[in-house]
């Protein structure tokens, strides 16, 4: 320092000392800003962690959700699959049915055919003895 009261860089004591206000203010309120910059920061990497987290509760229930697709569609699968037997069971059983009713009308039929025959022979054994007695008569 000169003897004027002022430093080498030409500046008096009173400007120095308010530069170095101002400088530290700015300071502070660098620190201020680099603070809430790193709160907002850390924020993000909340919500990101947050968002994080849901996306794989979703991918988790998405995979839930195709396992049971899945389990449905074999379900129905099998249900069809059931179906069409029960179907062809249900269309054996009906043949099976008829097959049942027509030997029974065939079984009918003989037994007609043979009552017919019985009554024939009932009639000639009648046609007979009426002719025997005429004859012995």
């Amino acid at each position: 320092m000169s003897n004027t009261g002022k430093d080498p860089a030409g500046l008096s004591i009173a400007e120095d000392r308010m530069a170095a206000e101002v400088a530290r203010d700015q300071a502070e309120e660098f620190r201020r800003l680099a603070e809430e910059a790193r709160e907002v920061r850390d924020h993000h990497r909340e919500a990101l962690e947050a968002i994080r987290q849901e996306r794989e509760r979703l991918r988790d229930t998405a995979e839930t959700a195709r396992l049971a697709s899945e389990e449905a569609r074999i379900a129905a699968e099998t249900a069809r699959t059931a179906s069409e037997e029960a179907r062809a069971a249900t269309e054996a059983a009906r043949h099976a049915v008829l097959d049942a009713v027509r030997a029974t009308a065939d079984t009918l039929n003989v037994s007609l055919e043979q009552m017919k025959v019985v009554e024939e022979l009932r009639r000639a054994l009648r046609a007979v003895q009426d002719v025997n007695k005429l004859e012995t008569n």
